[in-house]
């Protein structure tokens, strides 16, 4: 039994932790004097909200800070088996971390494994000829090329019957073809049919605009493309969240995206943490680059853009 500090989402609170049935638990209460403390704080495990755990080491996520990983793109069957892999318990019984680490790095006898809960899309979707079809980088059977209707159907079952949380299209006119306004609202609708939100890669000039417009709840990326105009801001911050990974751009990306955060969390919109993990070199862990570059609108004069805080360690939400 030891006594630590943790954060319960909303302030810092005195606990104690104990091994219980083999799983560390925690619960608020005053310690008692002269009880081993826990070097550092504990909270709840983040959430990456844009992965590619077949590009990375994904072995690596048992001892970082996350606690929830949604993978954006890849094989189905293999992250539904990763997905599987690592389903044993629940985020309140893995073992949080806090400023040094894992909670339990200062108390060995009530070390254990670390299981990251893994969400996926399954495939990308993309029209005939479409990004990232013809990218090296795609894991063989990671691309579902979506010539009509009727193969949006399969394809879209297929994810849901691998246990896909989200469908992701992307729509990257520079690269190559997307969908018609028509396949992609239908697209949307299919998703919406099995219970699930569309996730949009929008890339080239408009298609942020589009994709949001046509009913993608969800955008891959902050919008980098283009600065887009105040009105379109308040648009998006009504309909779609935004997942930030605003440290995989160099300038003059990188400012446009901020300066589009910036302006769309001023106007209420959500920001997710999303690295695109696996885009170049970077930790399998909470990325410093990217919470730099969601600190940087405050340098503006602005609050900083809303990630929410870490959830309470006992809880088993997610964070963004």
């Amino acid at each position: 039994m030891h006594a630590a500090t943790f954060f319960d989402g909303f302030g810092w609170r005195e606990g104690v932790v104990e091994l219980v049935d083999g799983r560390v638990r925690l619960r608020e209460e005053v310690p008692t004097a002269g009880l081993p403390r826990i070097e550092g704080v504990i909270i709840g495990g983040f959430t990456d909200h844009h992965v590619h755990l077949q590009l990375v080491d994904h072995a690596l996520l048992a001892g970082s800070r996350l606690g929830r990983v949604v993978d954006l793109g890849g094989e189905p069957e293999e992250l539904r088996r990763l997905a599987v892999h690592n389903s044993g318990g629940t985020p309140s019984d893995r073992s949080a971390t806090g400023e040094s680490g894992p909670a339990d790095a200062h108390a060995p006898e009530i070390r254990t494994r670390q299981a990251v809960e893994i969400d996926f899309a399954g495939a990308f979707l993309t029209a005939p000829g479409g990004y990232p079809s013809d990218r090296d980088w795609a894991p063989a059977g990671s691309v579902r090329e979506i010539a009509d209707v009727d193969a949006a159907v399969e394809a879209v079952a297929e994810m849901a019957d691998a246990g896909a949380s989200c469908i992701k299209v992307t729509s990257n006119s520079t690269a190559g073809p997307v969908f018609t306004d028509d396949l992609f609202r239908r697209t949307v609708g299919l998703a919406a049919d099995r219970g699930l939100l569309v996730v949009a890669h929008a890339e080239g000039a408009g298609e942020a605009q589009r994709v949001v417009r046509l009913g993608a709840a969800r955008l891959a990326h902050a919008p980098f493309t283009e600065r887009l105009d105040d009105d379109e801001i308040a648009r998006q911050a009504a309909a779609a969240s935004w997942i930030s990974t605003l440290a995989i751009h160099d300038d003059p990306e990188r400012a446009i995206a901020v300066d589009n955060v910036r302006r769309f969390h001023a106007a209420g919109g959500t920001v997710l943490y999303g690295t695109d993990l696996g885009n170049g070199p970077m930790p399998v862990d909470l990325n410093p680059l990217e919470v730099a570059a969601l600190a940087r609108p405050r340098q503006r004069g602005d609050r900083r853009p809303s990630r929410r805080p870490p959830p309470h360690p006992r809880r088993s939400e997610g964070v963004t």
